[in-house]
């Protein structure tokens, strides 16, 4: 079996966020990269788990983004990868992005993708569903669990008010979330050989974008709490009217 992980560059969570460039461009000083936890914890994880319990199976990753992507890319080769592809694009627009993974994928012949659910950055869950269709192959999202049995893949995924069960045959890509993996450390051994698997890098083919980010705008201060008194719920019910408008 062959397995793709798609690995994304993303802020560490305690980034302080900024713009720079008329809010046109997130600021990037000082900011510590980090490979997006969805992307590590869960789909990463459970293709490791997948090539331990099978040795004979593959198990790549691939990146879009530039130079500076490399030291997460050896973080994820460190935990457990066969070899990393860099695909020499700065991240941006969601459908180059897929693009780029998906003609990685056709060329690799995977019979599995997994992708975490989404970016901590951007949150926008999109780039699973795109590759999938550049692929026609399956696509099963928001995945808690996956098992193989042969040529079957079985996926548990969270609904409203409960659980479904999908069942699909190889090839599929899957997005993973909370549920799926439990997270894992590098070891000193897999950090020392990381620094000897391949590592290639391939030159993005066109593709046109289909988006652009014309600004970006920090979320409003939060104003202060204002506690009305427990003998006093028509003033609560006034202000949650006339202020807050909620009722």
């Amino acid at each position: 079996m062959k397995i793709l992980v798609c690995i994304s560059k993303t802020p560490d969570t305690t980034a302080k966020i900024a713009f720079s460039d008329n809010n046109t461009k997130f600021a990037t000083d000082g900011v510590q990269w980090i490979i997006n936890p969805y992307d590590e914890w869960y789909s990463l994880v459970r293709a490791i788990e997948i090539k331990e319990a099978d040795p004979a199976t593959v198990l790549h990753l691939v990146n879009v983004g530039g130079a500076d992507s490399e030291p997460i890319i050896r973080k994820a080769l460190a935990l457990g990868g066969d070899e990393a592809i860099r695909i020499n694009l700065e991240a941006g627009d969601a459908f180059c992005i897929a693009s780029q993974i998906a003609a990685v994928a056709k060329e690799g012949g995977y019979d599995l993708i997994l992708t975490g659910k989404e970016t901590i950055d951007y949150n926008g869950s999109s780039i699973g569903g795109m590759v999938a269709e550049l692929l026609n192959i399956p696509y099963i999202s928001h995945a808690l669990k996956l098992t193989l049995d042969g040529n079957e893949v079985s996926c548990v995924r969270e609904i409203e008010g409960g659980e479904e069960t999908d069942k699909v045959t190889l090839p599929v890509l899957v997005s993973c979330q909370k549920g799926m993996a439990e997270q894992r450390i590098p070891n000193m051994r897999g950090i020392m050989g990381a620094r000897t698997k391949p590592l290639k890098v391939l030159e993005p083919i066109a593709v046109d974008a289909l988006t652009q980010i014309v600004s970006y705008d920090l979320p409003p201060a939060k104003e202060g709490v204002k506690l009305i008194p427990a003998d006093q719920p028509e003033e609560l019910v006034r202000l949650l009217r006339e202020e807050a408008k909620v009722i």
